[in-house]
């Protein structure tokens, strides 16, 4: 019997072969692989339909309001990288016009009694407490399944959204849709991320990108000279530190109530959650509420209290309060203040 030896190169190649068998399967056949490679292709039809910015801003077929748009990302992105010392890479130098109101519909989702939020895995980037649905019809069947499983489920829109720099994130049309100050922080809060990304972290990435796209946006205005728009960042950031601050005083109230009953005792946990959803509504309505500068009148009576609401609020907005006491201390210096956090966390 003759005995033969594969050579370095054809292992590599029979090793390479099986492997993207095994990727082409897991894509086709698991209910990850469907949902990564929809994400993928919708991605992709986004990154297709990119646009220059600034051949749009001097073009003369383009939409005077929209041209104001495209002139205030660039400035945006502009004061990012010379004031707050961001790195943009490409971001944000592109736009994708979209033939949908709505980029992504976005589910979370929490057990109802204790405050933990259900997870996905992802390669690479690691766990996230939320999904992004392209398919809309696919995000409400998924609320729904989850609602079925017993979890308490919150389902909303995203505008936006980062690649966290591997490729060229374009500015898209929902994006765009924005007012001025929303859309300033908008862009900021995004290249933050392309900035600095602490792996497994959601909450402090999104919290601290909270803090950068508030204050930055601040900080741009009113560099720009603009005391209107100042003054309606400065409400946004004074909102953002109120609602911040109502999220977390609630979750010590229900974590509180939940360290008083065994872990067994659902039904009891569940109940003893509901009263404290129900003072927070009302210190909501009556003492939140008439504080509130940028909200609608009676957002405070139509927002859902549910563990994923809270937990889905958080995100955004934990501890701003520990991200603005560094902006302090740095002397209101915002690139000082996001070099401490960075440096705070990286050797944490």
């Amino acid at each position: 019997m003759i005995q033969r030896t594969l050579s370095a190169r054809q292992l590599l190649k029979r090793g390479s072969a099986l492997l993207g068998t095994l990727v082409v399967l897991f894509l086709a056949l698991t209910p990850m692989g469907c949902y990564l490679s929809r994400a993928a292709y919708e991605e992709a039809r986004i990154l297709a339909k990119r646009q220059p910015i600034e051949r749009l801003v001097v073009r003369e077929s383009t939409d005077p309001a929209l041209r104001a748009k495209l002139q205030l990302v660039l400035a945006g992105r502009r004061f990012a990288m010379d004031s707050m010392g961001l790195k943009a890479e490409e971001s944000f130098t592109t736009f994708s016009q979209l033939d949908r109101d709505t980029l992504v519909l976005v589910v979370s989702a929490a057990f109802p009694d204790r405050l933990e939020r259900k997870t996905w895995w992802f390669p690479v980037v690691g766990r996230f407490p939320y999904k992004g649905f392209f398919d809309f019809g696919k995000a409400q069947e998924t609320a729904q399944q989850l609602r079925d499983e017993g979890y308490d489920v919150v389902v909303g829109p995203s505008s936006a959204f980062s690649t966290l720099g591997w490729f060229n994130d374009p500015l898209v049309s929902t994006t765009v849709k924005a007012d001025s100050v929303t859309l300033v922080n908008t862009v900021l809060h995004e290249l933050l991320h392309t900035t600095y990304f602490a792996k497994g972290r959601v909450s402090f990435n999104e919290s601290f990108a909270t803090f950068v796209g508030g204050r930055g946006a601040e900080h741009f205005f009113r560099a720009a000279g603009d005391t209107v728009l100042l003054r309606r960042a400065e409400d946004d950031w004074h909102d953002d530190l109120l609602l911040g601050a109502f999220w977390e005083r609630t979750a010590r109230e229900i974590d509180s109530v939940f360290a008083q009953l065994p872990d067994s005792a659902r039904s009891a946990r569940i109940a003893a959650r509901d009263t404290v959803y129900a003072a927070a509504r009302k210190r909501l309505v009556d003492s939140i509420g008439p504080q509130l500068r940028g909200y609608p009148a009676g957002w405070v009576e139509r927002v859902p209290l549910n563990n994923a609401v809270l937990m889905s609020r958080r995100v955004y907005a934990e501890r701003l309060d520990y991200f603005d006491s560094v902006y302090v201390a740095a002397g209101g210096d915002l690139r000082e203040a996001i070099r401490r956090v960075i440096a705070a966390a990286e050797t944490r």
